[in-house]
């Protein structure tokens, strides 16, 4: 499959974003004219899964639905034919709702409510994780003919998100919990472990895999028949070949050619296919415009909506303004605006000071009210983040589109039941919107 050449990815989707707002009317005062909006790029979601199948080839990827649950991104994924690491009831049902078969859903998540596990056991999902002796005491009675996986200390110091100082069985501990897992009668199948989300060191999942090798040696003794081992998420977009060379060697060099490797890739697959349009719904300009004294925007959602990840991740904000399309440039062109060099802060729409989604940032031109922002990556942590805080919402329309449209045989790249897709036509040169036929 491959990429028709008349427009690239991003060109499609700035396309339709100016369709999009080329619709709207900024005097309508309707809610619909103000809210934020986002493109995803159902192709790009399908090159992450290429490469991921090119560079990992024996790595079956369980996509972490806390990246991003959107339902549309899921039944995508699931066509593709990946697995879910689910952590929660709501995870588990949107998955299963779907129709997606039990054995392809690890519930992830080594500390669980009661109710949680009853639920998973009557969806029928039997693999999950335990780190504690109390967890195996609730499984026993809940969840009985689960197949447990065994979830070990890993840590990536580098990681944006470092997850050992929650999770993870240290290794004075994993032969008592695999002890105490055989005496309960419960069947462990594998050991899994998560250097942390955002990693970037590929030595973290060698010395990872070294510690997972003890555990199933531990476990053979003790009488256990290990079969997976979970290596857990934190791929990032950057470097991920080089992340997957180390994994590949490590995987040799420690686990016997049996064992069935499994991940948990989020934001690999989800960050780089969603763009989020926000609206500069007021400014602020100060006396003299510089970047020690940057003048104020105010957009329709900050660090309590979808941008969470700038007190969490510490994530540098770089938008670009969205031009009118060259249709539109006679009755929407402002000739009033100024360009060269200007300076901003920008801010989110809620009463709190922390609402700062960058405190500066400079911009090839003058950036007014009713001005729409485009921000890239935004699908990993974005929505699922977001909160209903000053009564603002981080649920916002998306539109799909699909840039991997055109394969090598001239068809269109089948999905199966997903809907509202946009593909385009390239016979022509241009781009056209059309429905996805399904």
């Amino acid at each position: 499959m491959k990429l028709a050449s008349a427009i690239s990815p991003d060109e499609l989707a700035t396309f339709v974003i100016q369709a999009r707002l080329a619709l709207l009317d900024d005097e309508s005062g309707r809610v619909e004219d103000d809210e934020p909006f986002f493109v995803a790029d159902l192709g790009q979601v399908y090159r992450q899964h290429q490469r991921w199948t090119r560079n990992l080839p024996a790595v079956q990827p369980f996509y972490a639905v806390k990246c991003n649950p959107d339902l549309t991104l899921l039944r995508f994924l699931a066509e593709l034919g990946t697995g879910f690491d689910c952590a929660s009831i709501d995870e588990l049902r949107r998955v299963r709702n779907l129709g997606v078969d039990p054995s392809r859903i690890v519930f992830a998540n080594p500390c669980k409510a009661a109710s949680a596990l009853c639920t998973a056991r009557d969806m029928g999902v039997t693999k999950t994780t335990f780190d504690n002796l109390d967890e195996l005491n609730s499984i026993k009675k809940f969840m009985p003919n689960a197949q447990l996986f065994l979830r070990i200390y890993a840590s990536d110091d580098d990681a944006l998100i470092q997850f050992g100082d929650k999770f993870g069985a240290s290794p004075e501990a994993t032969t008592a919990l695999l002890e105490r897992a055989w005496d309960l009668g419960l069947e462990v199948v594998g050991v899994s472990f998560h250097v942390g989300t955002g990693a970037t060191n590929h030595q973290s999942f060698v010395d990872a895999m070294e510690r997972a090798r003890a555990v199933f040696d531990q476990a053979a003794r003790i009488g256990h028949h290990l079969q997976y081992l979970d290596i857990g998420g934190g791929f990032q977009d950057s470097g991920f070949e080089r992340m997957a060379s180390g994994i590949r060697e490590a995987v040799k060099l420690y686990m016997p050619p049996e064992v069935r490797i499994i991940a948990e890739p989020g934001r690999f697959y989800a960050r780089n296919a969603y763009t989020l349009v926000c609206k500069i719904i007021s400014r602020r300009r100060q006396v003299c415009n510089d970047n020690s004294n940057p003048d104020m925007l105010y957009q329709n959602d900050g660090v309590y909506g979808n941008f969470m990840n700038v007190l969490i991740e510490h994530e540098i904000m770089c938008p670009s303004l969205v031009t009118p399309a060259l249709s539109l440039t006679a009755s929407r062109a402002d000739s009033s605006r100024e360009d060269g060099e200007h300076w901003y802060s920008i801010w989110g729409p809620t009463c709190d000071s922390v609402d700062c989604v960058t405190r500066k940032m400079r911009m090839d031109s003058e950036v007014k009210v009713g001005d729409w922002l485009m921000y890239k990556n935004m699908g990993a942590y974005t929505t699922a983040t977001g909160t209903q805080f000053n009564g603002f919402g981080a649920q916002h329309p998306v539109i799909y589109i699909n840039s991997e449209s055109q394969t090598g045989d001239g068809g269109m790249m089948p999905l199966g039941t997903t809907e509202s897709v946009i593909q385009y036509e390239t016979r022509s040169g241009q781009p056209e919107i059309m429905p996805c036929s399904t």
